[in-house]
């Protein structure tokens, strides 16, 4: 079973120190991030079993009180998407590129899961929220047909819900580029 990913985000960095320490002493949970983002807010990300991430987050809400801006859980992320939140991933080229650029950090978790999960493409990057006015974006690569299934699919999952304010694809990018995105 794979893991799940909870999130919590706040408006107060400092209940943001609370919060992570409270969600952090459930016993079962990893801290993938924890860390102010723009425009002065904080967010919690952990990751590890279902309940043990519900728990975690539960506790995240409690400490939270009027400072929380929004939550997420998704069970089963794919475990790409915690990697490249981490910044660690395998890719050595770029084939297609493609992003989707979101307005918060739940909306482009979503998304980069629901892209991943629906093609056989490689994450990049996920990029929360941090020197970006509080958006947020992912980039990945593979087959131009299977980007485009990914990047279609991203979108469509926060359709409703989510504000994606660019997506693209771009089936062959420069060499100039593409150092830029590795």
């Amino acid at each position: 079973m794979k893991p799940a990913i909870g999130l919590i985000e706040v408006c107060s960095v400092a209940n943001g120190f609370e919060v992570t320490d409270s969600m952090v002493k459930v016993a079962g949970v990893e801290l993938v991030e924890a860390h102010p983002v723009c425009p002065g807010k904080f967010i919690v990300l952990v990751t590890g079993r279902l309940s043990d991430v519900q728990s975690s987050v539960d506790k995240g809400i409690d400490k939270a009180g009027e400072f929380l801006i929004d939550t997420l859980i998704i069970p089963n992320i794919h475990d790409d998407v915690v990697r490249a939140i981490r910044g660690i991933t395998d890719v050595d080229f770029v084939e297609a590129l493609g992003s989707i650029e979101t307005m918060t950090v739940a909306t482009c978790i979503v998304a980069s899961d629901a892209a991943r999960k629906r093609a056989d493409v490689k994450l990049i990057e996920v990029r929360l929220a941090m020197g970006l006015g509080g958006k947020s974006y992912f980039t990945l690569t593979g087959e131009v047909g299977a980007v485009r299934t990914a990047v279609n699919a991203g979108c469509k999952a926060v359709q409703g819900f989510g504000i994606v304010v660019h997506k693209m694809v771009i089936p062959k990018v420069h060499k100039s580029l593409e150092n830029v995105v590795l």
